[in-house]
């Protein structure tokens, strides 16, 4: 299986800084790493009307996009599911 580079949009490392604990920082770190293996893990949605996907963890959502040609997933947006959206 073909291994997927995964690059992090500024902004989105930003965001994802300003998570207060550190273990969410650590566990959506994690999931942003295993994306590379598999970029469509169980649970993860297409967002509607967006060539977007999401991941959760708990309150927090990942959002990104994937290139299967260049083999390439881009993290967009990440954090709380209440402004991640927007």
């Amino acid at each position: 299986m073909e291994r997927y580079r995964v690059l992090i949009k500024p902004s989105a490392v930003k965001e994802i800084e300003a998570i207060s604990r550190k273990k969410d920082r650590q566990h959506i770190a994690q999931k942003i790493k295993q994306l590379s293996g598999n970029p469509r893990p169980p649970g993860c949605q297409k967002l509607s009307g967006q060539d977007r996907y999401r991941i959760r963890h708990g309150q927090y959502r990942i959002v990104y996009s994937i290139e299967d040609r260049e083999l390439i997933v881009y993290v967009v947006k990440a954090g709380h599911r209440k402004d991640v959206y927007r």
